[in-house]
């Protein structure tokens, strides 16, 4: 890991986006507590409005603009991925609170999955001047779109999955989920991917491609197990010609990390990752995110988190 320092970047109040219906809402009632528990460093406390992701990240982006001391995200891996667009790369220090049906990032970089307890490492952490370097990883479209990630790029059949249940105005809730992986296991097929890993090429056919910067995507599912979000790597995971059988008896390793075992599946490591297939839109920290191809880079120390 990397060292932990003081930081002097705290001048302004610590801006908070918190997102109610993370977790189907389960921790709503939680939130002035948290709040009461962020106060406690000392700090003038401002909770951001928005009504949408597009709000939050402009909003987010607002307040590191007018000088936040500190931005805090209350919700899942979705909220912390509209946050982290705003402080990544800047000297602006950041804590997620865990509160969401995915909270991958905070907990794979080490926050308590308690969110009340959470709220106490960051508010001793802001009353300390104390953050940790850690890095995110910056992906670049064909027409130079720019976006930051912390945990899992999904660029298979776990993105094409969340692509069509996104398209789907029925049923709602989890089962047009789990309609939308009926439908794909049903159309399943390999892909023929691109990828160059530092400038070297690897043609493949896949059914499943992930690139992590931490471990786990999905709630706690470890599809990039060796994954460190502190050792300026990206961590990249390929299921190849894989069928429907295979992939459903596979699938369950993943919680453990021991799918990458399996013969069908090959690990890979490197700084900076072009990959490109056809008719592939990626899904970052679980949000839908750029169209193939992208280019993605590790940057170490890109966020500071409080710890």
């Amino acid at each position: 890991m990397l060292p932990v320092t003081a930081d002097d970047h705290l001048p302004g109040p610590v801006a908070v986006l918190a997102n109610p219906s993370a977790g189907r809402g389960r921790h709503r009632a939680l939130l002035p507590r948290l709040l009461d528990g962020l106060a406690a460093a000392g700090r003038p406390v401002r909770l951001l409005s928005a009504s949408s992701p597009a709000e939050a990240e402009a909003a987010c982006r607002q307040a590191v603009a007018d000088g936040a001391g500190a931005l805090v995200a209350v919700g899942g891996d979705g909220t912390v991925h509209r946050a982290l667009q705003a402080v990544a790369g800047t000297a602006v220090p950041f804590g997620p609170i865990p509160a969401g049906t995915g909270n991958d990032f905070a907990l794979d970089t080490g926050f308590p999955a308690d969110p009340v307890a959470a709220a106490a490492v960051i508010a001793e952490a802001v009353r300390d001047g104390r953050s940790q370097p850690v890095d995110l990883a910056r992906m670049v479209g064909v027409d130079g779109v720019e976006r930051w990630y912390g945990a899992v790029l999904a660029a298979g059949f776990d993105a094409i999955v969340n692509e069509r249940a996104n398209r789907m105005r029925w049923p709602r809730g989890p089962r047009r989920y789990d309609l939308a992986i009926l439908v794909e296991l049903a159309r399943l097929r390999p892909r023929r991917y691109t990828l160059r890993l530092d400038g070297v090429p690897h043609d493949l056919d896949a059914v499943l491609v992930a690139v992590g910067n931490c471990p786990t995507y999905g709630g706690g599912m470890r599809i990039c197990p060796d994954a460190d979000p502190t050792d300026g790597l990206l961590d990249v995971v390929v299921a190849g010609r894989v069928n429907r059988r295979t992939l459903v008896r596979v699938k369950p390793r993943i919680y453990q990390g021991t799918h990458v075992s399996h013969p069908l599946v090959r690990s890979f490591r490197a700084r900076t990752v072009e990959l490109a297939a056809e008719g592939i839109t990626s899904y970052a920290d679980g949000e839908r995110s750029l169209r193939l191809p992208v280019t993605i880079s590790a940057v170490p120390g890109a966020v500071r988190l409080l710890r």
